[in-house]
């Protein structure tokens, strides 16, 4: 072998031994990211709620007996004077006949007596009959008069008691439940069907006792149909409880609903919520915190998209919901409004390490 061939082997190995001592560049990541938003409010709630009347009543019969009609159900819109149920009315009827006659014979007594009267008086007038014979017969006329005067108004409950043997609604309003059933024998003011006033409705929830600080009457709230998110009315609060429940800890809310579409029905499931202002805050996911080297810091994302930076941020102690269960962490500084913040991975990456965003970032 030539001694050029010879140097041109060896300049060829040691390039070779070069090109396996290069490191490799390190691999392109790809990385979940969020941008960076500063808040001025902070919504309260959601809770779930449901769709009340503000006014409801349950109706029963003044007078006892065996219900024999029911004209209505669960669900049925009635308008006020409109029949809802009725009792036998045999007995009743049988009474306000006693009474008729009763009132005919007291007419018939009145009538007499008051006969009998002017004749005394005239024969009084011609000194034939005494002043006591007089007197007797002018009693016997007002007693008679009285008896007519109480029949009539026997008369009068009699019939006013077959009348209450039809229960009709007071107000136009809906039906929300029945007690009784035909057939059953009910008492003089026992709860037979409850009716609610549609006009006005109310969003009433439990709300936990710990987060009504703040929550007073009048508080305006925005109320949604679970069904569909899309509709929605506005809520104020015109009652709190005052008292929390012993087992749950909440406080029932009653919210009067202003102007409400009709998709908001009576049983309805809603939910509330109230937006309120707030300091200026950045929220981010607690997954985006790197806590290493006693620093607390994230990695941000270069303008151009493909590296990534270290920066150090200053945690301000939470208060909301997410934050306590250790899901959110807010900051004070260290990122700015539109920056791209990593949010997994965290303890992988570099200072300038290269990346790609994922597609679909948080």
């Amino acid at each position: 072998m030539t001694k050029p061939a010879i140097a041109l082997l060896a300049l060829v190995a040691v390039a070779g031994c070069q090109a396996e001592k290069t490191e490799a560049p390190p691999p392109v990541r790809p990385v979940l990211t969020t941008r960076v938003e500063v808040r001025t409010a902070e919504t309260f709630g959601p809770f779930a709620g449901t769709v009340e009347p503000r006014y409801q009543t349950q109706g029963g019969f003044r007078v006892p007996g065996r219900m024999v009609a029911r004209d209505v159900y669960v669900g049925d819109l009635v308008p006020k004077g409109a029949r809802l149920a009725a009792l036998d009315p045999t007995v009743l009827q049988f009474a306000v006949t006693r009474a008729r006659a009763d009132v005919t014979d007291a007419e018939a007594q009145l009538a007499n007596a008051s006969a009998v009267e002017a004749r005394q008086r005239t024969l009084f007038e011609g000194g034939n009959v005494t002043q006591a014979a007089l007197d007797g017969a002018v009693a016997s006329r007002d007693t008679a008069a009285a008896r007519l005067a109480q029949g009539k108004a026997a008369l009068q409950k009699a019939t006013d008691e077959l009348g209450y043997a039809t229960l009709k609604a007071d107000v136009d309003g809906v039906v929300t439940a029945w007690n009784a059933e035909i057939g059953q024998v009910v008492s003089a003011g026992q709860a037979v069907v409850t009716l609610a006033r549609p006009d006005i409705r109310e969003a009433v929830v439990d709300i936990p006792d710990g987060l009504m600080a703040g929550i007073e009457a009048g508080t305006a709230f925005t109320v949604t149909l679970q069904a569909a998110p899309t509709i929605t009315a506005g809520g104020r609060v015109r009652e709190i409880g005052p008292l929390a429940d012993p087992a749950t800890r909440t406080r029932r809310v009653r919210m009067t609903l202003v102007d409400p579409p009709e998709a908001f029905r009576l049983g309805t499931t809603v939910t509330v919520a109230l937006e309120r202002p707030t300091s200026p805050r950045i929220t981010l996911p607690a997954t985006a915190l790197l806590r290493a080297e006693n620093r607390t810091s994230v990695w941000v994302v270069a303008p151009d998209g493909r590296s990534v930076a270290r920066r150090d941020v200053t945690l301000v102690a939470g208060g909301g919901p997410a934050e306590r269960d250790g899901a959110t962490v807010t900051l004070s500084d260290g990122v700015s409004a539109g920056e791209t913040v990593v949010v997994a991975g965290v303890h992988s990456l570099a200072d300038g390490q290269a990346v790609r965003l994922a597609a679909s970032g948080l």
